[in-house]
């Protein structure tokens, strides 16, 4: 019985060999041209939006993490959704009780766009109590694409993080982590409104370098220390004096980041045992904080 409970212990996703070439000087360098076409508008909140404030988009990531983490999605999914749906705020008002729908519906879209098995229309709504109906999503679903004009290979952080892990003299199995670890980073930025604007070479970069001081790499090589690995990066990405502050800025302050995502996020297993979120139906009683 053991034995065919091990055979049966096989990976739900079969993942091809990386290709080196996507790792080559001239795909980072297209990437880096063209990350700017999918970055949202910084000031959409003031500019854009009359009925959604900042805290609500920080609930919504929260719960949106957390179904992405449930489900078991790829982890380029959580932070793609999101920038559909800051993509979509900054050119469509919005009022806060479709907010929810919205969230889900990017969900939709980018598990469509990363996952081999995606998520199901009828699986979101559940998620939202639901208060969605899978008609409901499909309708916003068109709206998304229209409003997105049909472009969804955006460029995020997860795509600039193998380019930049290829280049560190480390070993494999402390590659793999260090992986890891950035990976969540990136995840944290994406819920928070202060990297709405960064570009995702720069967030990517300031995610390896928290990973990195995380771990206390650098003490066992020189080349790892924050100064040296953040001159490496901003070399790498070709980053103005600017962008490299904001890099050298970035890892200190998405340490609290971890704190605030260990004391905000809800108990996951409430969605193993009711496959309900405890955040409020289509959002409508989110207040920001005095």
């Amino acid at each position: 019985m053991e034995e065919q409970l091990l055979c049966c212990e096989v990976d739900s996703v079969r993942r091809a060999h990386q290709d080196v070439n996507l790792l080559n000087a001239r795909v980072l360098q297209t990437m880096l041209k063209a990350e700017e076409n999918y970055l949202p508008a910084p000031n959409y909140f003031k500019c854009v939006q009359k009925d959604v404030v900042p805290n609500m988009r920080k609930i919504l990531a929260t719960w949106m993490l957390e179904v992405c983490e449930e489900q078991k999605c790829e982890e380029e999914v959580f932070p793609l959704a999101m920038n559909y749906l800051d993509r979509f705020l900054s050119v469509e008002p919005t009022r806060k009780t479709r907010l929810q729908l919205l969230g889900a519906t990017c969900m939709f879209l980018a598990s469509k766009m990363k996952e081999t098995v995606p998520l199901t229309a009828e699986k979101l709504c559940i998620y939202t109590d639901n208060s969605v109906q899978p008609g409901e999503l499909l309708q916003m679903e068109l709206l998304v694409l229209s409003k997105l004009k049909w472009d969804l290979a955006s460029v995020t952080p997860h795509d600039f993080i193998e380019h930049f892990l290829s280049k560190l003299t480390i070993h494999t199995s402390t590659k793999q982590i260090l992986r890891k670890h950035a990976q969540t980073f990136v995840a944290l930025c994406a819920t928070d409104v202060n990297f709405i604007a960064s570009p995702p070479s720069m967030v990517a970069a300031g995610s390896v370098v928290a990973a990195v001081q995380g771990l206390y790499l650098k003490s066992q090589d020189a080349s790892l220390s924050s100064q040296n690995l953040t001159n490496f990066l901003s070399q790498v990405i070709r980053s103005d004096p600017v962008w490299r502050n904001l890099t050298e800025v970035l890892p200190p302050f998405l340490f609290p980041l971890v704190a605030w995502w260990a004391a905000a996020s809800t108990d996951v297993t409430h969605f193993v045992h009711h496959g309900v979120p405890r955040l409020p139906p289509r959002t409508p009683q989110i207040t920001l904080l005095p």
